[in-house]
């Protein structure tokens, strides 16, 4: 795939991520919530940062090994988080799917069509067998978020994560092309 197509869902749009974004993702992104609860964002965000993550994004898009979206309303066109695959394995056909949606968004779904439309985009379009993610088990919204798109719980990995100097534990969840084809009807 030579150019980062753009995913449309009912209400939103998860397009590339592009320079003009980094204050946006710095207001979002820069909230203690979102740092709170997500393994790799540091609070404070800078603007430095996302800028810095924005260009990584579109080197690990050029490189197959990454494909990340910020995921947009289709009604304001306000950017309102972000979503993605990251370490995509072709040897091994699979990835690791993230996201996170801006807390003034939070409980209107949004995460869920996100990550159900990036699901579909792994298996449908980068031919991935297997996409996995983490959840802290202190954040059960989203492990509710990744069953709701039929991932599975496959484990917990106890104390995996130091955030903020205290050790978290992870729950690890996954779906499976075969799974994910089936309960889909494809």
């Amino acid at each position: 795939m030579s150019e980062q197509p753009v995913l449309e869902t009912e209400r939103l749009m998860l397009r590339p991520l592009v320079p003009e974004d980094a204050p946006m993702i710095t207001r979002l992104a820069g909230r203690r919530e979102i740092a709170d609860t997500t393994i790799s964002i540091p609070h404070p965000y800078s603007e430095e940062q996302a800028r810095e993550w924005i260009a990584k994004t579109a080197e690990g898009f050029a490189k197959g090994k990454e494909a990340a979206f910020g995921v947009q309303l289709k009604n304001t066109r306000s950017l309102v988080g972000g979503v993605g695959l990251r370490e995509i394995d072709a040897v091994h056909s699979h990835a690791e799917m993230g996201c996170w949606i801006g807390v003034d968004w939070w409980g209107k779904g949004y995460a869920t069509e996100a990550s159900r439309a990036v699901l579909r985009f792994g298996f449908e379009e980068l031919g991935l067998n297997r996409i996995h993610a983490h959840h802290m088990v202190r954040n059960p919204a989203s492990g509710r978020v990744l069953a709701s798109i039929g991932m599975r719980r496959e484990g917990l990995l106890r104390q995996c994560v130091r955030k903020w100097g205290v050790f978290e534990d992870v729950v690890l969840m996954a779906a499976l092309r075969s799974e994910w084809a089936g309960a889909s009807g494809r």
